[in-house]
């Protein structure tokens, strides 16, 4: 039903961990310390929540990894689900400890919120996803395509300057979460989905 097609040259996406920056060392954590950490439950491979209310997949796995190193305890951790545009707000204001998702490292991200990347745990790069009945062959297929893409995403940027670079003209089709806009794609709502190539593949098997 689906096909995937090339990556947006250039724009790999580093998804990573994200911690408050000048916080307290590992030592210097108070048992209520680290704890609460975030991730966003809707990405398959990454973080979903399964029959019995767990967070399963990479994102949540790494944080169980940092709960175990700091705690000795795996179960430890404390998961708070947010939707894209809320995990950097809620890290800034002490609402969660630290981030593991699909959080793309850029300069901007540190220097204006005050955070500290501590380290890239999955290498990726954007891609388009559209159904094989559209004809499409090609990135270049899609002008005048509608795209649905995450709100202040990465993402959303990348494509921006991509279609710019192009001179192609497309209308982004926006959503909050990534549930919302993947739902929105298998309705038919927007001709092609546009995000990391990882979630782009989960949707497709």
């Amino acid at each position: 039903m689906f096909r995937l097609l090339v990556l947006l040259a250039g724009l790999a996406a580093t998804p990573a961990m994200a911690a408050k920056h000048a916080g307290p060392d590992v030592g210097e954590c108070p048992e209520e310390g680290l704890r609460r950490m975030r991730c966003r439950g809707t990405t398959p491979g990454f973080s979903t929540v399964d029959s019995k209310g767990e967070f399963r997949g990479l994102d949540a796995d790494t944080c169980r990894a940092v709960s175990a190193a700091i705690f000795g305890d795996a179960t430890h951790a404390r998961f708070v689900p947010t939707n894209g545009s809320q995990r950097l707000p809620v890290l800034q204001a002490g609402q969660v400890d630290l981030v593991s998702q699909t959080l793309t490292q850029t300069q901007t991200r540190e220097a204006a919120n005050g955070l500290l990347f501590t380290g890239v745990n999955f290498y990726d790069g954007q891609g388009f996803l559209v159904r094989k009945s559209s004809g499409v062959k090609r990135a270049k297929d899609l002008e005048g395509a509608s795209i649905c893409v995450a709100a202040g995403s990465t993402s959303e940027l990348n494509l921006a300057d991509w279609a710019h670079v192009n001179n192609m003209k497309i209308n982004p089709v926006v959503f909050e979460r990534t549930d919302e806009g993947r739902e929105a794609y298998n309705k038919g709502r927007c001709d092609c989905y546009s995000t990391d190539s990882s979630q782009l593949a989960s949707i497709a098997t």
